[in-house]
């Protein structure tokens, strides 16, 4: 996966792991609908009826509009043969001012962050081969303000790049807890993969 951004750096790249079940979003197309309803035409089994296609074409949708409301520079979802969305994941740039481009800076940023999380927040400092990053492993609901909305559970890192002035943020969040161990090792992966070019 490697679309582009504007920087002292040109693309962002990114390895997608094996099981290769990943659906690359396109954040440049305009006929976003069409674009969808093609993709879910192809996951979808070919005897499925015409409500399955539209949920899991409506679910593509949602997650590349999140994705462009966080303003990612790239997007992916793991979505298994004739199966719902497993994991979403999102790299982006953030703005942050100079005094902010650390580890350190980083981790003192997310132990002030409120919540809510279950279980708390789980922080480690990494290197990656891009550059140190701060690991945040938590879990935290999808809707913090009312009685609806489900868990979700998720693996960002936060990238200084040595050779860049920036802050990444490379995050993988998913909502069958069932599957985290699994999950937290191919965050791993995607962290280690991520370049800046």
């Amino acid at each position: 996966m490697t679309p582009a951004t504007a920087n002292d750096w040109h693309e962002c790249q990114v390895v997608l792991p094996a099981p290769h079940n990943w659906l690359v979003l396109d954040l440049q197309r305009t006929d976003q609908e069409a674009w969808a309803g093609k993709v879910a035409g192809e996951h979808v089994a070919a005897d499925a009826c015409s409500e399955v296609r539209d949920a899991f074409a409506a679910d593509v949708l949602w997650y590349r509009d999140s994705a462009l409301r966080q303003g990612a520079l790239c997007a992916a979802l793991l979505v298994p043969a004739d199966s719902a969305v497993i994991a979403s994941y999102t790299v982006r740039e953030l703005k942050v001012s100079r005094e902010f481009l650390s580890v350190e800076a980083l981790r003192a940023e997310a132990l002030r962050s409120e919540g809510p999380y279950f279980g708390g927040q789980r922080l480690a400092q990494v290197e990656l081969p891009l550059g140190p990053a701060l690991r945040v492993h938590r879990q935290e609901p999808t809707a913090p303000d009312s009685d609806g909305g489900t868990i979700v559970e998720g693996v960002a890192h936060y990238i200084v790049p040595r050779e860049h002035s920036t802050v990444l943020e490379c995050r993988l969040l998913w909502s069958n807890l069932g599957f985290g161990e699994e999950l937290l090792k191919m965050a791993e992966e995607l962290a280690e993969s991520v370049r800046l070019v």
